[in-house]
Parts: structure tokens; C-alpha cells; sequence
């Protein structure tokens, strides 16, 4: 059934966001329009949002899926493993409401899978982690372990990680195109195109999404991505610690005592300026680009006077 979105819907729509995406459950009208569309006049109320900032450098918003329940991470086990993009990848996906869990795919292609488990379960604190291997279908069962009666699950993650060949695993048939990863540099060519949900043989519903080339955080919540460093920094003996070169910082006794990796806290601090700096308008993001360089405005005037008058001279 081909489906358009109301003229009232459309006017109240507030951004993206305001219009269906896939995973929504829609009021609709199966009376044809003049173009011989359902009419969609309203969309359910959503259990949980998928979102990221789209592309580029307008600060906008972009569904990715709704009312999903559980979303699997994949990350597969050659050259895509990146322990600092499953950071943001479970930053968005704590954000959405959704449960993430992270798969580990091509697991016969690495020499010791349980090294890199045992290196994603340190990042990605209170999160099931699945070894997978599509080949062999190893890890498969612990995946349909969610596909249950009306629940729905969804698969992101780069392209040729291996996504579509895992849900035709799982829909017990080839549905979706599957192609060969480029040999240079162990990334994908893409495959899915566009957003798609699928009904599988259990009862329940699979969302595949296109490959991430860019992911950029829109909305999100460190404190659950970050858990371990949050803590740690209550033990710190200045409620207001930069964890910096403050005494009695926590965080600098973790990382000099190798319990916190060092890398693990600059990419916390990375995001954490990231989404501060997101959440500004232009006007803001411009005085903060003024007080970063000068300290205030205040000041930058007092420099070009400066200037001025050493011209005169």
C-alpha cells in the first residue's frame, strides 16, 4: 500500500521527527486520494525514537526508526572495530529508549574473538554482548532470543559489517541483496539503500537500515554510555573537578592506575563538547567560538582597539 501524509499533519509537523518514519503506527485513510494514496492522518504514539544529527552542518535532526525495543549494534571483527564509534553508536541508542545490544560479526575471521568481547564489554558497561558469525551461524540463537511476538528489532552499524546477511539468517531466506566488501579496506559497498521493516517467521519485526558513513550524536545522555567514568568522578574531592589538575581527581587516579583507560575518558570529554556544542544556535556558537579565542566579547573589542591605535602610530 502506497501511503502520503495529510495536509494537516504536514503543517503540524515540527521537523523531521514530526513525520512518520519507519517502525510508526499510523492512522490512515484507505479512501484513495486524487493520486491513489492512503492518506496517513496521524502517527501512534512512539515507544522510542532512533535519531541522529543529519549530515553536514545544519543542526537537524534525522529519524533513523521508531518504536523500536531492541537494537543490535554490529561491529564486525576486521578493520570496522572501533571502540570509540560504538561509544556514540550506544550514546544514540541509550538516547532512543530502545535496549541495545552490540554483535560482534565475523567472528571466524578474527584470531581471538574473546580478546575483543572481553575489550567491548569494557566499553559498553551493562549491554549484552553476542559473538556472531553468519557464516556458521554461530550466535544466531542468542539473537532470536529477541525476535519475539510483537516486538520489534532493528540492525545499524557501518556498511559490510554484515546486517543484511544476518536478518536473511534470521528470515530464513535470502530477502535482501548481499554484497562483497571492497578487499583494500574491509568496508562495504551498500547494500540497503533505504529503511525497510520486515515481518520474520516468529512473529516478530526487523528494521534494516542503510550503512553509517556519518554519525553525529543530535540528542543523548552520557551517563549511561559512561557509567564507570560518572561514578569514579563522585569520588573526586571537588564537586566542580575538570579532572584536570585538581588534587584528589578520581578520574586521574583511574587512568594513572590503568583501571580507566585514558582513551576511554577522551572520547567521554570529545562527546561531551560535541553535544554542548550542538545543543548552541548560530548566534551562541558564534560567542562561544569569540570566548574560546578571546575570552569575551568585551575583550575581543579591546584587542582591535589596541590594533587601531598602533596603526595610527
Amino acid at each position: 500500500m502506497n501511503a502520503v501524509v495529510s495536509g494537516k499533519l504536514a503543517f503540524y509537523a515540527e521537523g523531521n521527527a514530526g513525520f512518520p518514519a519507519v517502525g510508526d503506527w499510523v492512522m490512515l485513510d484507505r479512501e484513495d486520494d486524487s493520486s491513489g494514496h492512503a492518506v496517513i492522518h496521524h502517527i501512534l504514539k512512539r515507544k522510542s525514537l532512533f535519531t541522529r544529527k543529519a549530515a553536514g552542518r545544519e543542526q537537524m535532526e534525522q529519524v533513523i526508526a521508531a518504536n523500536i525495543d531492541t537494537v543490535f549494534i554490529c561491529m564486525s571483527l576486521n578493520a570496522d572495530f572501533n571502540l570509540r564509534r560504538l561509544e556514540r553508536y550506544l550514546t544514540i541508542a541509550w538516547d532512543s529508549m530502545a535496549t541495545p545490544v552490540v554483535v560482534l560479526t565475523k567472528a571466524d575471521l578474527c584470531a581471538d574473538p574473546k580478546q575483543k568481547w572481553n575489550e567491548v564489554t569494557s566499553a559498553a558497561i551493562g549491554v549484552d554482548v553476542v559473538l556472531c558469525s553468519a557464516e556458521n551461524s554461530d550466535g544466531l540463537d542468542v539473537i532470536r532470543n529477541y525476535t519475539l511476538p510483537g516486538k520489534t528489532i532493528a540492525f545499524i552499524g557501518s556498511s559490510g559489517v554484515g546486517k543484511s546477511t544476518l536478518i536473511n539468517r534470521l528470515m530464513g531466506q535470502d530477502i535482501l541483496a548481499i554484497k562483497q566488501i571492497r578487499e583494500d579496506d574491509d568496508k562495504g559497498r551498500h547494500t540497503t539503500t533505504h529503511r525497510q521493516l520486515l515481518l520474520l517467521p516468529g512473529g516478530g519485526l526487523v528494521i534494516d537500515t542503510p550503512g553509517m558513513r556519518e554519525l553525529q550524536i543530535y540528542t543523548g545522555d552520557l551517563s549511561k554510555t559512561f557509567e564507570d567514568i560518572e561514578e569514579l568522578a563522585l569520588g573526586c574531592s571537588y564537586k566542580n573537578c575538570a579532572h584536570q589538575s585538581e588534587p584528589g581527581c578520581a578520574i586521574k587516579l583511574a587512568i594513572e592506575n590503568q583501571t580507566l583507560s585514558k582513551q576511554r575518558f577522551e572520547s567521554y570529554q570529545k562527546l561531551q563538547r560535541e553535544m554542548s556544542y550542538d545543543g548552541l544556535n548560530a548566534r551562541q556558537r558564534e560567542n562561544e567560538k569569540i570566548n574560546h579565542m578571546f575570552g569575551s566579547k568585551a575583550e575581543m573589542k579591546q584587542m582591535f582597539k589596541r590594533i587601531k591605535e598602533i596603526k595610527k602610530r
